[in-house]
């Protein structure tokens, strides 16, 4: 079978939309079992529903856990580091800046929230982009913050629905 190259995604992307309702482009579903000890974060078996996404949860030592495997906020770090390194780097496309190298770091961290006493994430993300004058990688990582639905996600929320499934 023959393979396709790996081509990063076409600028068109970062074109405007303009419409009254969300236009979906890609929808994916992940489902978690509870594993060994029945419970998603200490023994979760994650899989996703094109079977390309399959982890095994733990608890890391710093909750209790024996680590061992990913926990969900090395998942959610992950997926927004490697969309704020796409943002970055369709942005630097489009203005025909030639950038390599450029690394993306995420820091989540899980923890107490002061406000209901119980718990929150917040993130720290960190740009490298080496041989791209320094006020033009401050103006790229300004539009990616803008671009990137990760940091529309940790600045503005987003739509969410909670529901039973029956």
């Amino acid at each position: 079978m023959p393979s396709t190259p790996l081509q990063p995604p076409p600028v068109e992307l970062l074109n405007k939309f303009h419409g009254p309702d969300f236009l979906p482009l890609y929808t994916t579903a992940v489902r978690v079992s509870g594993g060994e000890t029945q419970h998603g974060r200490a023994s979760g078996e994650v899989r996703s529903d094109d079977g390309n996404l399959a982890l095994s949860l733990r608890l890391p030592p710093e909750l209790g856990g024996p680590g061992g495997g990913t926990n969900p906020e090395q998942l959610f770090a992950a997926g927004y580091a490697a969309c704020f390194h796409g943002a970055l780097c369709l942005l630097a496309s489009r203005l025909q800046i030639a950038v390599h190298d450029v690394e993306v770091r995420v820091t989540v961290s899980f923890g107490r929230d002061p406000v209901d006493g119980l718990f929150m994430l917040t993130t720290d993300v960190r740009a490298r982009m080496p041989g791209v004058e320094k006020r033009v990688a401050e103006e790229l990582v300004r539009n990616a913050e803008r671009a990137c639905p990760y940091t529309k996600l940790a600045r503005q929320g987003m739509t969410s629905t909670v529901a039973l499934e029956a």
